[in-house]
């Protein structure tokens, strides 16, 4: 709901040049606590975390109209960020645990769905509400939706079967329970492609405004229509061809995407971009996803999601500073940044081809 009236609600607190920092802080903090969320969805359960993370963006909403300065702002994006380190982690393993692996990819994808689904409808009426109602309005909106998601995990059972009460031992996080060394490569996979993400999180909001897009929810509804359409099929398909045919089709079709941004200064340009965006994302992501369970140990995967999860923040948070540190609020520098950022995510798909040879020799 917020993201796409972040950038302007900054430049009118004075701080357009840090546009970068409304992304990047947010998913620092976010890779920051997934090894905690990670360590405590293995031992204290799924449904804690995963109603810590509702509680922080149910906090953050009623506390970004009262802080308005500067420095206020990105310390609230620094705290928000907490609700994404703990909420997906927990929910990941939750679904995990309740689905037979053979439809991981299938039900991660509904996953998926779900979440494609709230990040459609929530820029459009972000948009709306701040453009009649106000901005503050819109972020007490966002508070009622985070309250509505605490209702429902409350009442959600537990299924981790071996639990522990919660200590504040389990803060203390040694190397070892940092990263599941066995999910590096979906981790790999998962920072070049989201990069990507971070790139648009940063730029589209202005570059819909160059093209004279009222709603600059516009693209986030576009793109994650065209996610929603292709997630009904694309988790069986990985469960029944494999997850790295998969990927490849995922990335390369995410790569595409930018490039059709790069190089098309229309409306017509944003809106297919936006489509050919949310295809790939919706192909790749169940993929990754269920290839992260696939790589790691039962009594790990709170750790292994983390893992995948530390990665998509560092690609997010990478792709929002170099779009900011390049673009410098200087319109005609967009186009290459989109051009530049495809050339990224391709290399994940030299890195997933590497892989598999070599997965494929050592059997």
């Amino acid at each position: 709901m917020i993201i796409p009236e972040l950038p302007n609600h900054l430049s009118q607190m004075g701080g357009a040049e840090h546009k970068g920092l409304i992304i990047a802080l947010f998913t620092l903090t976010a890779g920051i606590s997934r090894p905690f969320s990670g360590k405590l969805t293995d031992r204290w359960g799924r449904v804690p975390v995963m109603i810590i993370g509702s509680v922080v963006c149910f906090i953050c909403g009623f506390l970004y109209p009262i802080l308005t300065s500067i420095a206020g702002f990105f310390f609230l994006r620094l705290i928000h960020g907490f609700s994404t380190g703990f909420k997906p982690t927990a929910t990941a393993a939750y679904i995990a645990d309740i689905i037979p692996q053979s439809r991981w990819g299938e039900a991660l994808g509904m996953h998926g769905l779900a979440f494609a689904v709230g990040s459609a409808v929530g820029p459009a009426i972000g948009s709306y509400i701040a453009k009649d109602y106000g901005i503050d309005f819109m972020f007490y909106c966002s508070s009622a939706f985070a309250l509505l998601s605490i209702l429902i995990v409350i009442r959600m059972g537990e299924t981790l079967a071996d639990k522990h009460a919660f200590s504040w031992s389990m803060l203390r996080i040694n190397r070892s329970e940092i990263i599941e060394w066995r999910a590096i490569p979906a981790g790999i996979v998962t920072l070049l492609s989201y990069s990507g993400y971070g790139v648009i999180l940063t730029l589209i909001p202005d570059w819909s405004d160059h093209l004279g897009i009222g709603n600059k929810g516009l693209f986030f509804t576009a793109y994650t229509l065209a996610s929603i359409s292709i997630r009904f099929l694309s988790g069986k398909v990985s469960d029944r061809y494999g997850r790295i045919r998969v990927m490849y089709v995922g990335i390369i079709i995410i790569s595409i995407s930018l490039l059709l941004l790069g190089l098309n200064d229309s409306i017509e340009g944003l809106i297919w971009g936006a489509i050919v965006y949310g295809v790939g994302g919706g192909i790749l992501s169940p993929a990754v996803n269920a290839w992260t369970i696939d790589l790691s140990l039962p009594q790990h995967r709170g750790k292994a999601m983390a893992t995948m999860y530390i990665a998509l923040e560092i690609g997010i948070g990478g792709g929002a500073l170099l779009a900011g540190y390049i673009y410098r609020d200087e319109i005609s520098k967009i186009p290459f940044i989109f051009i530049l950022n495809s050339v990224i995510i391709f290399l994940a798909f030299f890195y997933v081809l590497q892989w598999d040879i070599k997965n494929k020799r050592s059997r």
